[in-house]
């Protein structure tokens, strides 16, 4: 497998501000630096992928208002590489787009789809999946999508059910899917786990370009004919033109139900590299150091009594000191202070809009 045919595709645009106040619709949580490492979960996700493709083959799919921080974030990839949404039409849209632009340039291409706020404890396993993954798309006409096992009865989080009598004989880590199933209630997730072929739907696919672009043809042709028309101006200084006229005409789908649920030729690579999907200041601090009291603590100067199960991030605060907090998230930012128990966390949404 040539690196050179190797392509990343970041997405995102999302506006969530589930990390309010570090996270605003006008600087989502994927330009942020949630885990306190120094860098951004976009730049994070950039970073694993080095020696899996060159720069100039990473894109990704924002939209016009994140345009310069995707710039400011990640400027060893092309400017021209950054895909402008002019509106939120979900994944299937977002991943026909780029998938056209890649054509233009290399219709052999083997790409990587990703979302941007995610997290990976283990990139050196998750690049040995990653290849091998890569590698294997680009001898077929499979779709492949990264399923984690699951390490508990998770409702966040959809689910991919596998065969796992059918490996691939091309690769004995790949199994055919079965089914993907929708967030579950509680006893679903329960009887998932309890099972061994249920494993969590990462939101990352493998394939190579021709297989994607074929599928998106069959399954949602009136998605396909978009792109297809104004095939000859992508990459030209009348794409982002073109692009604002016809991409609001595009359905508001994902492309699990567009493609993945419907496809034949697909497979599951069940992974284990630290995974998880950043949705929640609880997940965080699950994702977290945690000290004896299970507070995780993300700051310069964090000092903690009688306290536990807290999520502290306060990097913006010379000193500290939290006394008989339990199960509480406490964040700053830009002189917002946000307290509140774990188990409310649902209405930060509520909180950030008084």
């Amino acid at each position: 497998m040539d690196i050179k045919n190797n392509h990343l595709v970041i997405m995102a645009g999302g506006i969530g501000s589930r990390f309010w106040p570090m996270s605003t619709p006008q600087f989502p949580k994927q330009f942020v630096d949630v885990t306190g490492c120094g860098r951004s979960l976009l730049q994070l996700t950039y970073d694993r992928f080095k020696d899996v493709c060159p720069a100039e083959n990473v894109w990704v799919v924002t939209s016009a208002s994140y345009a310069d921080l995707v710039s400011e974030q990640l400027p060893d990839i092309p400017v021209s590489n950054i895909l402008l949404e002019p509106c939120r039409r979900n994944t299937a849209p977002c991943i026909a787009y780029v998938s056209w632009r890649i054509k233009k340039i290399n219709p052999k291409a083997n790409v990587v789809v990703s979302p941007s706020d995610h997290i990976v404890s283990d990139v050196k396993e998750f690049r040995r999946v990653v290849n091998s993954a890569l590698n294997f798309v680009s001898e077929s006409d499979s779709i492949v999508t990264l399923g984690m096992h699951p390490t508990r009865p998770e409702t966040g989080y959809g689910y991919i059910q596998a065969n796992l009598s059918l490996p691939s004989p091309r690769n004995a880590e790949l199994y055919s899917v079965e089914r993907f199933r929708e967030k579950p209630d509680l006893q679903t997730a329960k009887e998932y786990v309890s099972q061994n072929n249920f494993f969590w739907n990462s939101g990352l696919f493998v394939w190579n370009i021709s297989t994607i672009i074929n599928a998106i043809r069959v399954y949602e042709p009136n998605i396909a004919s978009v792109f297809e028309g104004i095939f000859d101006v992508l990459g030209t200084e009348l794409e982002q033109e073109k692009i604002n006229e016809v991409f609001p005409t595009c359905p508001n789908i994902s492309v699990d139900y567009a493609i993945l649920e419907r496809a034949e030729e697909i497979f599951v690579f069940p992974a284990s590299f630290g995974w998880s999907d950043l949705g929640t200041w609880g997940s965080l601090r699950e994702n977290s150091q945690r000290d004896n009291n299970g507070n995780a603590l993300i700051g310069n100067n964090i000092q903690m009594y009688e306290s536990t199960n807290c999520m502290v991030h306060t990097v913006g605060e010379r000193r500290v000191v939290i006394q008989g907090l339990d199960d509480c998230i406490v964040a700053e930012k830009d002189g917002v202070l946000l307290i509140c128990k774990m188990s409310e966390e649902q209405r930060i949404k509520e909180f950030s809009a008084e």
